[in-house]
């Protein structure tokens, strides 16, 4: 077995098919008893030889109402849950390109220990060291305390960002060892994931501990400011009926319980319509976020950063085709629906130009379909494109993808949805149980080894092997069953959203 030797201890990881993997490595001390809602400290030194065979306990967290669609995956949980996981070919001084991995799963849910992120495969295909890891979830990682309990607690709402540059700064204190370079790292991530690398991006304490970014399915307009992120505190301390002092004392279930009332808008006072339907994400405070990314991209603080964004074709349709709430949404509905984000002046303009474009692409515009439709664009499609147009300026190594292979589960009614590119990033759509999700057969073999070039080459150099972006030929590959690159595709819809305002864009706030 391969044994490494680390700032904080030596480490004793596994062999299989010449990838050295090594699990449950602690990035920073346990966040447990007083360092709850601390920003994350040293990891605490270890003597002898530590086994990193098996993966570490995933954050607290309560299941997802989408496991029985994408397959629900158990572990043990725990507030000790800060460590990080990584596959190489080589712990030798080759200095490989190294990929960290941002899960997703609305700041609450998932880990970098799930079976799907294993990283075996994406390191042997393109010869590179691939990293996950684990960060504070929930009431644990983004929660903003310190104005509802005047500094009695003094979260930020940013300790789970904190977390991950906490490992992103030892993968550059550690990662040589392991065959990778500390100055060729690139963070890819999703959903969630790539809302926060959309943060990262534009943290003064995440400067210079990578070096290229992917973000899949999130881009730069999901945060909390200090006019909301205080909410979110103040319901906590209702849903508990704890004050400062006994919420640090309280167990991990309750506050998971309160979590849950939160997260369903039954928290008295405190609907989502009020505190945002995602209601745990990371904080303009002025000092981790100093202002809006968004913004900040604007005004050049990742200049030189490549970056490859992207979305899938039917991202909501995830989280609409199966609900009927939404399957049974009637045109008035989509209209109140839609209308606690965007301009009601603006909806009808909008509404008709999807309208259009879907009897275009032989679609009924049914509300359900329309609403679907518009929120794909609202909360992911139009925030990527909108990234990488701030970005241009700055740099020029930008490219775009819109991912369309469509998954066969609930007989084809999700399409090409939100989550589907995954396993083919990963290679890891052969797993058992996940061809029920993700699809099998030679196309989907052919796909997944399409994608983890892609990402390797965008990795190894700044270029996936596609045509960069710009804002005149909106060059994008579409990956999918037919694989081929393509200039402003649905720009129809694209142009609707001109006028629209940032503020109406990205979070479910």
């Amino acid at each position: 077995m391969p044994i490494v030797e680390t700032r904080h201890g030596r480490l004793r990881g596994s062999l299989h098919q010449g990838i050295a993997a090594f699990k449950g490595i602690p990035y920073a001390a346990p966040p447990v008893g007083a360092l709850r809602w601390r920003p994350p400290a040293d990891p605490l030194r270890w003597s002898g030889v530590r086994d990193a065979i098996d993966y570490g306990p995933w954050a607290p967290q309560r299941s997802s109402t989408l496991d029985g669609v994408m397959g629900a995956e158990q572990a043990a949980q725990s507030e000790d849950c800060l460590t990080l996981n990584l596959w190489s070919p080589g712990l030798d001084q080759t200095r490989r390109p190294v990929m960290v991995w941002i899960h997703g799963g609305s700041f609450a849910r998932g880990s970098g220990g799930q079976g799907l992120f294993e990283g075996h495969a994406l390191s042997r295909h393109g010869d590179l060291v691939v990293v996950t890891l684990n960060y504070r979830l929930g009431v644990f990682g983004f929660s903003h305390l310190a104005t509802a309990t005047a500094g009695a607690v003094p979260a930020t709402g940013n300790e789970g960002l904190l977390d991950q540059i906490k490992a992103l700064q030892w993968v550059q204190d550690n990662i040589e060892h392991f065959g990778g370079d500390p100055h060729n790292v690139t963070l890819f991530g999703e959903s969630a994931g790539a809302m926060a690398i959309g943060a990262l991006l534009t943290s003064p304490a995440a400067r210079g501990l990578f070096h290229k970014a992917i973000l899949q399915s999130g881009a730069c307009h999901s945060f909390a400011t200090l006019a909301s992120a205080p909410l979110l505190g103040e319901a906590l301390l209702k849903a508990t009926g704890l004050d400062a002092d006994r919420l640090c004392m309280a167990s991990t279930a309750e506050l998971l319980l309160a979590q849950q009332s939160i997260e369903h808008g039954q928290v008295e006072g405190y609907p989502l319509a009020r505190i945002g339907g995602l209601p745990f994400r990371p904080v303009v405070d002025g000092t981790v976020l100093p202002v809006r990314p968004y913004a900040a991209i604007e005004a050049g603080v990742a200049a030189g950063i490549p970056l490859m964004v992207g979305t899938t074709a039917d991202e909501w349709r995830l989280f609409g085709a199966l609900q009927p709430a939404i399957t049974g949404l009637s045109e008035a509905n989509l209209f109140k629906r839609l209308g606690y984000f965007i301009d009601h002046a603006q909806l009808p303009a909008l509404v008709d130009s999807y309208r259009q474009t879907l009897v275009a692409r032989g679609i009924e515009p049914t509300p359900p379909e329309l609403f679907m439709a518009i929120q794909t664009d609202r909360v992911f499609r139009i925030p990527a494109l909108r990234l990488l147009e701030r970005q241009q300026p700055h740099e020029h190594r930008l490219y775009s993808y819109l991912f369309d292979w469509k998954s066969p589960a609930a007989g084809g009614a999700l399409g090409a949805c939100h989550a589907i590119e995954l396993a083919y990033v990963f290679g890891t759509h052969t797993k058992p149980g996940a061809a029920g999700f993700f699809g099998t057969g030679a196309a989907a073999d052919a796909l997944a080894r399409q994608c983890m070039s892609a990402w390797s080459a965008f990795a190894r150099n700044g270029d996936p092997g596609w045509p960069a972006y710009d804002s005149e030929q909106r060059a994008t590959m579409i990956l999918g069953e037919r694989c081929r690159s393509e200039q402003a595709p649905f720009d129809r819809e694209r142009a609707a959203w001109e006028s629209i305002d940032d503020l109406a864009l990205g979070s479910l706030a």
